[in-house]
């Protein structure tokens, strides 16, 4: 039995970390062993993202505490949240991949950065090419008129080469 002094501190905790979040996405897990669970876990700890089985009447609360009341419908049945503060992108991409391989798990929905999101949302944020694809495209824009100009000024470096050797052949042949 659990008393109602630890319900109160798993209370808190769950809102701090549902303010603190950028990203929450709830999940339905039925049909997911322990095993699976444990290597998605594991997979979203890499990423800075805790995955948590918590009392649904607890999440309710938590969710009223922490102003996020629009995900309190999401709490039926065998739920489970994960809370990323870090890199919404990467945790979104590491559920996006883990339902490749196991489809029992169900994104439910959830909210980023304040904003809610439905499954497909989800899905969609694991599309987004990580942070250091996303840098090289624009360390290679960056590069590219550079490269077009270095070729520009080469061509005319040449042309003015080819020029003063014209010259200087019609100098010697006269």
């Amino acid at each position: 039995m659990i008393t109602r002094e630890a319900k109160e501190k798993m209370l808190k905790e769950i809102t701090e970390e549902l303010k603190q979040a950028e990203l929450v996405v709830i999940t339905d897990y039925r049909g997911l062993n322990v095993q699976s669970i444990n290597k998605l876990r594991g997979e979203l700890r890499k990423e800075d993202c805790r995955y948590k089985i918590t009392k649904n009447t607890m999440n309710r609360l938590a969710c009223r505490e922490a102003g996020v009341e629009e995900l309190e419908g999401y709490f039926e049945g065998p739920v489970a949240i994960a809370y990323s503060s870090a890199d919404p992108v990467a945790a979104a991409r590491v559920f996006k991949e883990f339902i490749k391989e196991n489809s029992a798990l169900e994104i439910k929905g959830g909210i980023l950065s304040g904003q809610l999101l439905d499954p497909e949302a989800i899905e969609a944020l694991g599309d987004i090419p990580s942070r250091e694809v996303l840098l090289a495209k624009v360390v290679g824009g960056f590069q590219a008129p550079i490269t077009g100009l270095v070729g520009v000024l080469h061509g005319n470096m040449r042309s003015l080469v080819c020029a003063f050797d014209a010259v200087r052949r019609q100098k010697e042949s006269a």
